[in-house]
């Protein structure tokens, strides 16, 4: 426990460090000029129309402003701990059913994650067994699905969301397929890579069994791909979260995490922008860590761990 945890422990404490320090140099224009404005900066003569090359003599004589970047109202780089205010203001104080409560906006975001997440893995699952076992698929889809992760994901999410709302199709449905679109195609690869795993002497052992293809795909194909299933899945859960935030940006949504960011992004609430982002994050690497016990249960059930 002490070797797994520890390592991580160092890594956040050194990244909380190096961001508290470049908060200083992100805001420091910003709360000079708060400071000027209000008294508690003595400028130098001429130092205002010179303030890129005299910011540090000015910092240097008013200790204050330094206190000041980091606690602006709306700052270009917000500080970890009005990050961590946000975040508990806008879960823990507001209720879950309020507008301006996270939780809220992160279920909208979780059920088109989910939803769409569920379409991608059906697909990718069924691709992959028609490609294995089918070369006209290995020849004709496979190529397809490389090429349509190609295409800009902020290009074609408008796309698919005016085209779905001009047939009456709104809501959950359009984010949900724009999750599924960047999440399948993890699954495609892994479950291939899997189900092709077994190696010529699994399988001639099979044939002298009398083994048919259903057989043959119960019993080794499957779960030898069971691996490569799982690590396939932890991309494509993240994949799909990012796929459903993006589906809420086009459209101006009202309620999600995009819609969080959009709105903190149109009155430049940068505090509200990194809280959304950081609560993104944190149901990203639950998502992930959900499906890791899944697959440790999983595979130790099947003799695999």
């Amino acid at each position: 426990m002490r070797r797994s945890f520890f390592p991580v422990i160092v890594v956040v404490f050194a990244l909380i460090a190096i961001w508290y320090v470049a908060v200083v140099p992100m805001n420091i224009k910003m709360a000079l000029t708060d400071a000027e404005r209000s008294g508690m900066v003595v400028t130098p003569s001429g130092a205002k129309e010179r303030r890129d090359r005299s910011a540090i003599l000015l910092v240097a004589q008013n200790p204050f402003a330094i206190k000041a970047t980091f606690s602006l109202e709306r700052p270009r780089l917000p500080a970890p701990h009005q990050v961590t205010i946000e975040l508990w203001n806008s879960t823990v104080n507001k209720k879950i059913t309020s507008k301006r409560s996270l939780i809220f906006h992160g279920w909208i975001t979780l059920s088109a994650t989910l939803l769409g997440f569920a379409i991608g893995t059906g697909l990718g699952i069924l691709l992959a067994v028609g490609i294995v076992y089918s070369r006209a698929m290995d020849m004709s889809v496979m190529p397809w699905a490389i090429a349509s992760q190609t295409i800009p994901i902020l290009a074609i999410a408008p796309m698919i969301i005016v085209v779905l709302n001009s047939v009456g199709v709104q809501g959950l449905l359009p984010k949900a397929i724009i999750s599924a679109y960047l999440s399948f195609f993890p699954v495609v690869v892994g479950m291939v890579k899997g189900l092709r795993s077994p190696d010529h002497m699994q399988l001639d052992q099979l044939k002298t069994y009398n083994a048919n293809s259903s057989q043959g795909f119960w019993k080794l194909r499957l779960p030898s791909s069971m691996p490569y299933l799982f690590a396939s899945l932890k991309i494509g859960i993240a994949a799909s979260l990012v796929g459903a935030i993006v589906g809420e940006l086009p459209t101006g949504a009202v309620r999600g995490l995009g819609a969080r960011l959009l709105s903190g992004s149109y009155y430049g609430q940068t505090i509200q922008i990194w809280s959304a982002l950081l609560g993104a994050a944190f149901l990203a690497a639950s998502l992930v860590a959900i499906i890791g016990l899944a697959q440790r249960i999983t595979l130790k059930r099947m003799g695999m761990s």
